[in-house]
């Protein structure tokens, strides 16, 4: 039985301490700060330092934030709840917008390759996995207060019964931000019902966000634009989880609806022409997820089917469609082969069929092998060909302009291969990979000099490759989790008038990351995560390529079941002016303060 939590390097099977033997997945905890200095947290506040992924954020993280891994682009992660990805059709900037309180998740999981084309839907490279905790009785309010004029507050409460258990949050946000014209207002609303059996759980979840914050230059590049984005997000979601005594499947659905309204100048008065970027977009969906073991051999399989609309916008009106529909099914069967000297090889052969009724419809492979040594020693090769498709701003933006679209643009594919080693102990985890990737057809936002004030959607062919090292390591007063990314990328965008890219050629050569714990006192801990980059250099990018950022958290726990709580956090200590995207200034140093009390 394994109790210890959030501390295993991959998502591996172990028995639950629980009535009836089950089987749960846990993961690393990679990050050391889960609450950031600059407003309430959110799903994304977690992968801030995250050595699997990056974080690419538009002033504070919680306000707007792309997700890359792998030297990927925004839209080719996707973000997944119980058995379903939750997607934004108009735009994958707004993919990780997930109106949910992180208390009611699970620590992410990173699913990368051949499990993220089975988990995965319209997501390329990677798929960062959410599950809904289970609900326990208490609750909780908090306080903050910081730098800026920043003040925030959040309550939790929760009750359960013989099976039933429902949980209500809420939370709020504003302040001034770090530079002129960088202030945020966000509320967040969240109810969840949840049923728990021997054998299953089901989820219910009603959420609701309204997110408004500025950011001078936040998708131009001009910082002298001061440019606000109002979202408002409604996500109702539904799952259920069945274990069985062959394997487990679990099925889920959702619908999303994401009011958009952008402006790329707060000082001048919209009139709802073209120029406003007002856009309306709906999602429903229903996926599912499955293993069924038989012998030696075992079906892992997949798949979701999605509709979305445009339902309404002032600029994307120069495409072929408003509303399309997609379907992907994955089945990979997995065959146990025993070797001499304890050792298991565990081979993996499958297809992923993509389709959708506005492009083409693709089978795509999978493989992979391992080998797993008694001694917690796994070594595996794997190959894996995902496909997307990119979203209406991309598709339905006109031709010229500020935001240049494509009708044409069709299909991405990415082929994967990859070769790893990892090793598992009690208290350390570790894992080194190899990993090339050729990116086919990938919309990517451009410069050309001839067009300064107009960034436009191209299709580019990359060849990637790279080397990613993690590590984590428990003692019982300190935690630490290390991670290294080296990149390099080889691009083609055929004939077209390329000068600098936003977004593909936007990307960190050496990425390192040190996130520590360090309990020490009474009840008192000491956090910080730290990440350091030398960045590939970029014509547009105006502070320096090679920085260091971090943040630092001191806190206070009366009790571990409850009670009073103190803490004190600051967010870029050293105040860089490292832009994560080129010509979007950087958000400055933060501190805050918050109390709370649980019970």
């Amino acid at each position: 039985v394994y109790k210890r939590q959030a501390c295993s390097l991959l998502p591996v099977s172990v028995i639950a301490d629980d009535a009836d033997i089950s089987e749960i997945t846990i993961t690393a905890k990679r990050v050391a700060i889960m609450r950031p200095a600059g407003s309430y947290g959110g799903a994304v506040t977690a992968l801030r330092y995250d050595p699997l992924t990056e974080l690419q954020s538009r002033g504070i993280a919680e306000g707007q934030s792309d997700v890359t891994v792998r030297g990927s682009l925004f839209e080719n992660t996707g973000f997944q709840m119980g058995a379903v990805t939750v997607m934004d059709p108009q735009t994958g900037h707004y993919t990780a917008e997930l109106p949910v309180d992180p208390s009611l998740l699970t620590t992410p999981a990173i699913y990368l390759g051949l499990d993220s084309a089975v988990r995965g839907f319209n997501s390329a490279v990677a798929t960062v996995s959410y599950g809904l905790r289970r609900i326990e009785e208490g609750g909780g309010v908090t306080f903050g207060a910081g730098s800026d004029g920043l003040n925030y507050q959040s309550l939790q409460f929760s009750q359960t019964g013989a099976q039933l258990g429902a949980a209500v949050s809420f939370a709020r946000s504003d302040g001034d931000g770090t530079l002129p014209n960088g202030d945020h207002r966000f509320s967040r609303y969240n109810l969840h019902l949840q049923r728990n059996t021997a054998n299953s759980r089901g989820n219910l979840l009603f959420s609701y966000q309204d997110k408004f914050y500025g950011w001078p230059g936040a998708y131009t590049g001009f910082s002298s634009l001061p440019e606000t984005d109002d979202t408002q997000t409604t996500l109702v979601l539904g799952n259920l989880r069945h274990d069985t005594s062959s394997g487990w499947i679990e099925i889920g659905g959702y619908y999303r609806r994401l009011v958009d309204d952008y402006d790329f100048d707060r000082t001048t008065a919209e009139s709802g022409a073209p120029g406003s970027f007002d856009h309306e977009t709906r999602v429903y969906a229903l996926g599912f997820q499955g293993l069924h073991r038989s012998g030696a051999l075992a079906w892992r399989y997949g798949g979701q089917v999605t509709a979305d609309e445009l339902v309404r916008s002032t600029d994307l009106t120069n495409g072929l469609f408003n509303s399309r529909s997609y379907a992907t099914f994955s089945v990979v069967p997995e065959w146990d082969v025993r070797l001499a000297r304890e050792r298991v090889m565990t081979l993996r052969v499958g297809a992923t069929i993509d389709h959708s009724n506005r492009d083409d419809t693709e089978a795509l492979p999978l493989a992979g092998i391992s080998i797993r040594h008694p001694n917690g020693i796994v070594v595996g090769l794997e190959y894996a060909m995902t496909s997307q498709l990119p979203g209406y701003t991309a598709l339905n933006s006109s031709p010229t302009g500020l935001f240049g679209g494509n009708p044409l643009l069709g299909r991405e594919t990415a082929k994967q291969l990859q070769a790893s080693v990892s090793a598992e102990r009690n208290d350390w985890q570790g894992r080194l990979t190899f990993f090339q990737r050729r990116d086919e057809e990938l919309v990517d936002w451009t410069y050309a000099s001839g067009a300064p004030f107009s960034r436009q959607a191209n299709p580019v062919d990359l060849d990637v490759i790279g080397f990613e090292a993690f590590a984590t390591r428990q003692w019982p007063a300190v935690d630490l989790a290390a991670g290294y990314t080296w990149l390099d990328k080889d691009s083609d965008y055929g004939g077209a008038l390329v000068d600098a890219s936003y977004y593909a050629l936007n990307f960190a050569r050496h990425r390192m990351t040190l996130a520590i714990t360090w309990r020490f006192g009474e009840r008192i801990e000491l956090r910080l995560d730290n990440e350091y980059r030398v960045q590939e250099d970029n014509p547009l990018r105006t502070s320096t390529d090679n920085t260091w950022l971090g943040s630092v958290a001191l806190t206070w726990q009366a009790d571990d079941s409850g009670g009073l709580g103190l803490a004190l956090t600051v967010d870029n200590v050293g105040d860089s002016d490292y832009q994560p995207f080129p010509g979007t200034p950087a958000s400055g140093r933060q501190a805050s303060f918050s109390a709370n009390y649980k019970w």
